[in-house]
């Protein structure tokens, strides 16, 4: 016979195999339970069981399921439900900032777009204009057409370093040393008016300062204002190798300006040469500042009849005036911009549709689990 010592040992290795096969029992489950949620990516804490339950497993079997089906069904009742809702009502809210987030990106990225191409656009329908100074020694040689009418040329003389001696004789025709050519022509606008030009050699030495002055008579009594006109064209040497001078004049009036000098006094005029280069093609025009002196007439009274002309051209300054037109838009920095903001759309529509499928999958997430915990209650 066994001793009692021996039966005691035996009844209670018994009583703990058992208890130990009753807790596999409901942690086998429990880590199923867990394997699941972490396998679906759920934070969802409902499944979990009171950690009362393991201090009660000294009790009577049946009193430990019942107290743990008690246990379990208030914890999916009193704690899992509110912090679930808790944590979607989160994650909902954040979700939603994103999206606003990203949609105010969006707007702006295009109102970006769409700022870039119309500033491009602006861009190369205007050009700015860039200005540049050259200095030059010599200046080709201009070409200054007269028209004196029924005026008659006295004198033209080259002088140089802005010094016109003393007038001698005046009104009486004097030797001079210009280069003259007289063109007759018809006018571009009014085809029946026939024109007669008077075209000098400009002056081409500008730092000796090099000037050409001439002098005019005419009768004052056949006119109401006494006035010669006159033009200036790029070069005289087009006009002396030109083939079709009256052609030429015709195109020269149709391309440059026309200006006057009064008679009874002496007009200073100071050329300056601008050249603009544009998209196709190039133009030459003048600048002039003229200085108007008044003439004091000694001659007798019988010769003051005859109104007399005195007109000076020099250049200004030995710096010829460029310019060019420039377009400043650069499609290269366009292209980059626009680059960039079809990456940042395409990131966000990129954005809109993981968002559209996580909100899809913890749709279908969370009837997943609560049809779980109903079936955990039933």
């Amino acid at each position: 016979m066994c001793s009692r010592s021996e039966l005691f040992s035996s009844v209670i290795y018994n009583r703990l195999n058992y208890l130990s096969l009753v807790r596999l029992r409901f942690i086998v489950p429990f880590l199923l339970t867990s394997q699941l949620i972490d396998d679906d990516e759920d934070g969802d804490e409902g499944n979990t069981h009171s950690p009362g339950f393991f201090d009660d497993a000294t009790e009577d079997l049946e009193r430990e399921e019942h107290n743990d089906g008690n246990s379990q069904e208030d914890d999916n009742r009193g704690n899992g439900p509110p912090r679930r809702f808790s944590r979607t009502c989160l994650r909902n809210f954040f979700t939603v900032v994103l999206i606003f987030i990203y949609l105010l990106l969006t707007g702006v990225a295009v109102f970006l777009a769409y700022q870039t191409i119309s500033d491009f656009l602006e861009k190369l329908n205007h050009p700015v204009m860039s200005v540049t100074y050259k200095e030059v020694d010599f200046f080709s040689a201009p070409g200054i057409a007269l028209y004196p009418g029924k005026a008659r040329l006295l004198s033209c003389k080259h002088h140089d370093h802005d010094y016109i001696p003393p007038l001698v004789d005046p009104g009486k025709p004097q030797e001079g040393d210009c280069r003259i050519t007289n063109v007759t022509y018809f006018g571009p606008f009014t085809n029946q008016t026939e024109k007669t030009a008077v075209v000098v050699r400009g002056p081409t030495d500008v730092r000796s300062k090099e000037l050409i002055f001439m002098q005019f008579s005419h009768n004052e009594t056949e006119e109401d204002f006494s006035a010669i006109t006159y033009m200036l064209f790029a070069k005289f040497s087009d006009l002396a190798d030109s083939a079709n001078k009256s052609h030429f004049m015709r195109d020269c009036e149709r391309n440059y300006s026309m200006w006057t000098f009064s008679g009874g006094f002496r007009t200073w005029v100071k050329m300056s040469f601008v050249k603009t280069s544009g998209k196709n093609n190039e133009a030459v025009e003048f600048r002039q500042e003229s200085a108007v002196v008044k003439f004091n007439d000694k001659r007798p009274e019988s010769e003051k009849t005859n109104q007399l002309f005195f007109a000076v051209f020099e250049w200004r300054d030995p710096y010829m005036q460029e310019i060019r037109l420039i377009v400043t838009a650069n499609p290269w920095n366009s292209v980059a911009i626009l680059c960039g903001v079809f990456m940042a759309l395409f990131k966000a529509a990129n954005f809109a549709k993981l968002t559209i499928q996580w909100i899809i999958r913890m749709r279908k997430r969370h009837l997943r689990n609560k049809t779980r915990e109903l079936n955990q209650i039933n």
